[in-house]
């Protein structure tokens, strides 16, 4: 049996980093838990590892390992997802922070790109199994140019999870679009329930991660509330610490039958009576022309094509992403 963990006080005016340093050189990590107010799971995981590299019984061989149990302390103080916003949208520093995410990106930047490898940890509201979000494959163009993904599809084989998700940000910057087109001649009482319409709202930690040379994964761990989700952080850090050869753990297995989707579209929600028609969880799968909900005009939301729902949200705010449409992935994970 796992011996409890009992989190430290995390005051708002300031950070709680651990790093170790081995004497020998290798890979350097950051693993952030907490980006998220109500995601326990990342916090409870993180102080489990460093209880263990404090007492010896995880020892770091070569390289250094960063972390920051609760990278939003505001949010966490208050068990909610965001403190003033959401720390993981438009993540970049600011010479005139307007709030208290921008005080945090002003630090997390800099930190982030002091390393080569980001793992951030995550929960979700919904009943599901965990999953990973992978980044982009190797390209030049203007939205995220990246130059890692071998090494990016390398680990999150390894993490311990079957489920495997990409097309992030560029879905998102879709959506923008249509956002754009929508609110084109919205009041300005009516822009400010809606998210920014600059695709960059859609970077968060990852983005940034890999915007600055490394390579980075999102790992949700599973539902806010279930105590496994515990353990798939927990055993995802420890993977992550094997394969890049920081502690001398055995190589971790790779998954041989992944899951692998791709983000396809993403859906807001247009109006407060805007409704699901049942209570979905993500990847609950959909059939071309399945009723997903109902737009508050009476209009039936449908599914385009054969497929899955995404972090669906009802009780997201109008003008906010509803749920996200995915199907599988013509990508060769190298496996």
């Amino acid at each position: 049996m796992n011996t409890p963990i009992h989190l430290p006080h995390y005051p708002t005016s300031q950070l709680r980093i651990h790093q170790f340093s081995a004497l020998e050189s290798g890979a350097a990590l950051i693993v952030l838990g907490a980006v998220h107010g109500s995601e326990i799971c990342g916090p409870r995981a993180i102080e489990r590892i460093v209880q263990e590299l404090d007492s010896g019984a995880l020892q770091l061989v070569r390289g250094r390992v960063t972390f920051v149990p609760v990278t939003n302390p505001l949010a966490y103080q208050k068990g909610q997802r965001n403190g003033d916003r959401n720390l993981n949208r438009n993540l970049r520093p600011t010479a005139t922070p307007q709030d208290y995410e921008d005080h945090i990106a002003n630090v997390l930047y800099p930190l982030l790109g002091a390393h080569d490898v980001l793992l951030d940890l995550h929960s979700f509201q919904s009943q599901g199994e965990p999953f990973a979000m992978l980044g982009p494959i190797n390209n030049t163009g203007s939205l995220e140019p990246f130059t890692h993904a071998a090494e990016e599809q390398a680990l999150v084989l390894r993490l311990g999870v079957r489920r495997i998700m990409e097309g992030w940000l560029s879905t998102y910057a879709e959506g923008v679009k249509e956002r754009m087109r929508r609110t084109q001649n919205a009041s300005a009482s009516e822009r400010a329930q809606l998210l920014s319409t600059d695709p960059s709202y859609g970077i968060g930690t990852t983005e940034t991660m890999r915007s600055q040379g490394g390579y980075a994964l999102t790992l949700e761990c599973g539902n806010h509330a279930d105590p496994a989700a515990l353990e798939v952080a927990y055993r995802g850090i420890r993977n992550t610490l094997a394969h890049l050869g920081l502690v001398d753990d055995a190589p971790p297995a790779v998954q041989a039958s992944p899951e692998f989707l791709r983000l396809a579209q993403v859906i807001d929600r247009l109006h407060v009576d805007d409704t699901f028609a049942k209570a979905w969880s993500s990847y609950d799968p959909l059939r071309a022309g399945d009723v997903i909900g109902t737009r508050h005009d009476g209009t039936p939301v449908v599914a385009p094509a054969d497929g899955y729902i995404v972090f669906p949200n009802s009780t997201t705010t109008v003008g906010n992403e509803w749920f996200y449409f995915a199907q599988p992935s013509a990508r060769d994970l190298g496996a």
